[in-house]
C-alpha cells in the first residue's frame, strides 16, 4: 500500500509538473507573440525603430526582448518566419482542393489580405527569407491548380492564360493590402470582382 500512495503521489507530481510546464510554454508563447505584434506596429511606422521601442510597444522589459530575440535581425526574421505561417494557414483554411472554387478563390483572398495588411512590414521583408520562399512556391503551385478547377468549373473561361491571370490575381492581392483600413472581406470581393469580370463593358470591344 505504501508502495501504491508513493507512485500515486510521484505521479501527481509528475502531473502538476507537466502542467506547469505547459502553463510556462503557453505563456512564452503569448510574450513572442506580443513582441512580434508589437514590432510590426512599430517597424510599420519606423523601420529604424530600436529594441527599445518595440519593447515598450510590448509592455514588456527591454531584457525579456533581447532574451528571447539575440538581435534586431534575429527578431524580424522571426517575423517573417511567423507571417510566413500565417499566409499558409491562411490558404490552408480556405480549402482551395476541395471547397467549391468561386467560394475557395474568394476565401482565400479574404485570408490573404487580412495577413498580408495586418503584416505588411513583414510581407514586405520576407521575401529574402529562403523559408517564406519555399511557402511562396508551395502557395502558387496551389493558386495555379486552383484556377484550373476554377476554369474547369467555368468560373474562368475556357481559353484563360492561367499565368496571366495567377500574376493578374497577385497584381490585385497586392494593390488592394495597400488600403490598410480596408475591410478585407470587401477587399476580397473587389479583388475577384475584377479578375473575373475587369472593369470594362463589352461595348469597348466592338
Amino acid at each position: 500500500m505504501m508502495q501504491v500512495a508513493r507512485e500515486s503521489g510521484r505521479w501527481r507530481i509528475l502531473q502538476g509538473m507537466s502542467g506547469t510546464t505547459r502553463a510556462l510554454r503557453s505563456d512564452a508563447e503569448r510574450t513572442v507573440r506580443t513582441i512580434l505584434e508589437a514590432a510590426e506596429r512599430v517597424l510599420s511606422r519606423n523601420p529604424a525603430a530600436s529594441m527599445e521601442q518595440i519593447a515598450e510597444a510590448a509592455g514588456v522589459a527591454r531584457t525579456t526582448v533581447h532574451r528571447r530575440f539575440a538581435s534586431r535581425e534575429a527578431l524580424v526574421e522571426a517575423m517573417a518566419r511567423w507571417a510566413t505561417r500565417q499566409f499558409a494557414e491562411a490558404v490552408d483554411a480556405a480549402c482551395p482542393e476541395n471547397a467549391p472554387p468561386l467560394v475557395a478563390l474568394y476565401q482565400a483572398t479574404a485570408n490573404v489580405l487580412r495577413v498580408k495588411i495586418d503584416w505588411g512590414f513583414t510581407m514586405r521583408v520576407m521575401d529574402a527569407d529562403p523559408e517564406a520562399g519555399k511557402v511562396h512556391a508551395e502557395i502558387a503551385e496551389r493558386c495555379e491548380r486552383l484556377l484550373i478547377r476554377a476554369r474547369d468549373a467555368g468560373v474562368l473561361r475556357a481559353d484563360a492564360d492561367l499565368d496571366w491571370s495567377r500574376r493578374v490575381f497577385y497584381a490585385l492581392l497586392h494593390e488592394a493590402a495597400t488600403c490598410r483600413d480596408g475591410d478585407p472581406d470587401a477587399l476580397a470581393t473587389q479583388v475577384v470582382d475584377t479578375l473575373l469580370r475587369g472593369v470594362g463593358t463589352s461595348r469597348g470591344l466592338s
